[in-house]
This record gives C-alpha cells, sequence and structure tokens, in this order.
C-alpha cells in the first residue's frame, strides 16, 4: 500500500486543497474545510470486481456501432415512469434526494415491492432487516410471505454488498443511503466528501458493466442541496428531488437532471397510511374544495413538463398597516409579484401601491410558468374591490409591461384540460386564437388584447 495522504476537502462543493484555507475559492463559502486520510492501493480503485479480469474496450467509429431501440424498465408507478421520461433506463444510476422523513425510503420500498418480474435488492445503511419488513407489510397490499423477488441486505461496506450482488444478479439495486455507505480503499468516515465519491464511482462503474439500474437515497443539507461533494450529481445520470412539506399530504417529485428525459415533468403523491398514493389528476389538489363564492381567488391553467394543470391562486389585498406595504408570496416569484402590481397601477389605474398583498399558490406548488399572470392579476383586483369571480372561468394569458396580454404556449392542451375539468369559460390572449381550432370545443373561449378589457367584461 502507498503511503497515506492526507487532503483537505470543502463540504460544500468538494474543492480539493493540500492544506486549510479559510474560504473556499470555488464556492466562497468560509471554514467549510475538513481533513481527510486518503490512502491509495496498488489494485484499481474504481474495480467493484476484486476478483476478475478486466475487458478491454477498443476506440470504435460511430459505423461499428450497433443502434438499439431504446428500452427501458416500465414500472407500476406511473408518476415515476413521467418523471423519468418513461421509465428506468437499464444502466442509469439515479440520485433521489429531500429532507428527512419526506418519504424517499417509502417511495423506493413501494418501487421495490411492485416490480414482480425483476429481481430487486434493497441495501439499508440506516434501518434493520426487521424494520424494512414491517415497513413493507404495511405498504403492500398482498399476504405475507409473497416477497419471493424482494431481497434485503442490512450493510454499508461496498466490498461485502458487491459479493452479495454477484450471488444474487440482482435486476434493480436500491442504496438507501449513499451517505452510509464506505469504501476499504479509503480511511476516511462514512459520510465524508471522499467516502461518498468513492462509493458513487464504483456503483456507477458497476451498473455500466452489468447494465444494471441503480437507485441512490440521497441526504441533503440544510439549504436544500444534496449532501457531499457536488461532483456526486454530476456523475449520476439521473437527479430526483422530493418536495413538500411533512405536514401536508401531498409530495412532488421533481427532475432537477435527466440524461434520458426532459429535465420539467414532475410526480405528484399523497401521503397515506399505507404508502404513498398517486395522483393522477393533479388538479383535484391544486384547486380548493370551499363553499360558496371567495374573492381573491382564481384559477389559472399551467403547464408542468408535458402535463397541463389547473391550480388555484389566492390573494388578499389589505390597507398598509406600516409605512412600507408588504409583497408575501408563497410559490410565485417575489420580483414577477411587484412587476405585476406595478402594471396593474400604471396602466389599469388601481392603487395598489398602498395595499398589502398577499399571493398563495394552493397545493404548495411553485410555478414559473408565465401563463398564471392574467390568473393573479385577477384574483389580486378581486380581492381589493371584494367582487368574487365565478369558479367555472380560468385564465391563461402572460401579462406585458404594456398592459397587454401576450400568447402563451400548448394553449390547446390548456383549453383542453379546462373543458375536462367542467369550466365553462377561459379567458386568454386574442394572439393565441389565431391557430386553434374551436369547432368542437364545448367550453367558452374568450380572447382580449389588453389587461383592461378583462376588467371590464369581468367586473363591468
Amino acid at each position: 500500500m502507498a503511503k497515506s495522504k492526507t487532503l483537505f476537502f470543502c463540504q460544500s462543493c468538494g474543492y480539493e486543497s493540500p492544506k486549510w484555507i479559510g474560504k473556499c475559492p470555488s464556492c466562497g463559502s468560509w471554514n467549510s474545510f475538513v481533513e481527510e486520510v486518503v490512502s491509495k492501493e496498488d489494485s484499481d480503485r474504481n474495480d467493484w470486481r476484486q476478483d476478475s479480469s478486466r475487458k478491454s474496450n477498443k476506440p470504435k467509429t460511430l459505423n461499428e456501432i450497433e443502434s438499439s431501440g431504446e428500452v427501458r424498465i416500465a414500472t407500476p408507478d406511473q408518476e415515476l415512469n413521467r418523471v423519468l421520461g418513461g421509465g428506468i433506463v437499464p444502466g442509469s444510476l439515479i440520485l433521489i434526494g429531500g429532507e428527512p422523513g419526506i418519504g424517499k425510503s417509502t417511495l423506493m420500498l413501494q418501487l421495490g415491492l411492485a416490480l414482480q418480474k425483476a429481481k430487486v435488492l434493497y441495501v439499508s445503511g440506516e434501518e434493520s432487516e426487521q424494520q424494512i419488513k414491517m415497513r413493507a407489510e404495511r405498504l403492500a397490499a398482498k399476504p405475507k410471505g409473497s416477497f419471493e423477488n424482494f431481497y434485503m441486505l442490512a450493510e454499508t461496506a461496498t466490498k461485502s454488498i458487491f459479493q452479495a450482488v454477484e450471488q444474487l444478479e440482482p435486476g434493480l439495486l436500491i442504496i438507501d443511503s449513499i451517505q452510509t455507505l464506505h469504501s476499504h480503499l479509503l480511511d476516511s468516515a462514512a459520510g465524508s466528501i471522499g467516502q461518498v465519491r468513492q462509493c458513487a464511482g464504483e456503483l456507477m462503474k458497476f451498473a455500466k458493466e452489468t447494465n444494471t439500474p441503480v437507485f441512490l437515497v440521497g441526504h441533503i443539507t440544510k439549504d436544500g442541496m444534496l449532501a457531499g461533494p457536488k461532483v456526486l450529481e454530476h456523475m449520476v445520470d439521473t437527479v430526483l428531488q422530493f418536495e413538500g412539506d411533512r405536514h401536508l399530504a401531498y409530495r412532488i417529485l421533481r427532475t432537477t437532471k435527466n440524461r434520458f428525459g426532459s429535465t420539467s415533468e414532475i410526480g405528484i403523491y399523497e401521503m397515506l397510511g399505507n404508502g404513498l398514493r398517486e395522483v393522477s389528476n393533479p388538479s383535484e389538489i391544486l384547486i380548493s374544495q370551499k363553499d360558496g363564492q371567495v374573492t381573491g381567488a382564481t384559477i389559472g391553467a399551467t403547464i408542468e413538463g408535458n402535463r397541463p394543470l389547473l391550480i388555484e391562486i389566492q390573494s388578499l389585498v389589505s390597507p398598509a398597516s406600516y409605512g412600507t406595504p408588504q409583497r408575501t408570496p408563497n410559490g410565485f416569484d417575489h420580483k414577477r409579484l411587484n412587476m405585476l402590481l406595478a402594471v396593474l397601477e400604471k396602466r389599469c389605474g388601481f392603487r395598489v401601491g398602498t395595499q398589502d398583498v398577499f399571493v398563495n399558490m394552493a397545493g404548495g406548488i411553485y410555478v414559473e410558468d408565465p401563463a398564471i399572470d392574467l390568473a393573479l392579476c385577477v384574483s389580486i383586483i378581486s380581492s381589493m374591490e371584494e367582487i368574487s369571480v365565478s369558479d367555472k372561468i380560468c385564465f391563461a394569458a402572460e401579462v406585458g409591461l404594456g398592459g397587454e396580454l401576450r400568447a402563451v404556449n400548448r394553449i390547446d392542451q390548456r383549453i383542453s384540460e379546462a373543458e375536462k375539468l367542467g369550466f365553462e369559460e377561459i379567458y386568454i390572449s386574442k394572439y393565441s386564437k389565431k391557430s386553434l381550432d374551436l369547432s368542437k370545443a364545448k367550453i367558452k373561449v374568450k380572447s382580449f388584447g389588453k389587461l383592461r378589457e378583462v376588467f371590464e367584461d369581468l367586473f363591468g
């Protein structure tokens, strides 16, 4: 074995330095460097098969490489299939992160129990085998003793894990979590930057050589970032973020990186006593249930990935009690809210500069689609003037700085979704109507060019 080597790593970004320094030159964090002992062996550090011969690869031209159709493993979880781009790609390395208690382990355990045709190896470094068995019996809708293809291993050493993998040859490997693993090739403690990088490298090599998909459960820091070096996100093929409030029932699975699909897809789940339930119709949670008409509540048509959603925007406008009015958005960009308020005051004549404005997106979702601008403006004026808007009307248009209504993309899908959910009218920009075929539409489509015209039609 070579002589031990001591290095310093930044806990925020993974920057490597031969000596301790106060400020990280890469990410700018202060006092984030920790010392780690790194030892190198003569054997290949990244070879997960210690006793087998390695295959030598030769360079090939693109003409020599045979192109095969994209084969994905379709899971019974349709929300996960959508987020991954159609299913699990064989040989892919997928990292899923989220806050403690949000449901990461529950989601992975449900996935392993639902796959009947493939062997699944669930490696847990945080819970015992008995604890996993108790949770599996609570989650699975089948009798005890019927988990033939689901294998459980409580282990943290990568060498022992790969020995079990060679004997079992699973079709899917789940690691819970990557921060609990440690490799014998490094002297540092489990969870350190060096160990996380080394263990992820070994698992990546295993996934690519055996064409076996691997799921990694990852912890996050207090800032909401994935714990460990930033290189961990670069190594994996897909990064999924499991979001939501632990005090609420709904969870959102969001893609932040995907080499095999779109990064704008989301999956929505509801946390129940017997596990996570897929929400096939997200509008049922994004539109709150209420009795009668309420001022300041409107419905906007937005798009997340390939999925149209109807979301309720709630606004509360009241006179400012102090000198500076408050602007408090929840689930919406603060700067864009200030811009829309300026348009309402300058172009439409509403005195909102002396009012406190509170905006909330129902369901706890964060919306970046500018198509909800019109719904937000109508919601603010509805609360300010104490005039309710019918819950059978929805809106889909972007508001420009001149008070004009701008066209939004995929307006036909938004109209179709509103019609399917029983809405009677939808307000859009007149520039979106040029390419629409409304001959078969049962919903009434109203198009306007200015924001002021919408207010005149709604409120008179």
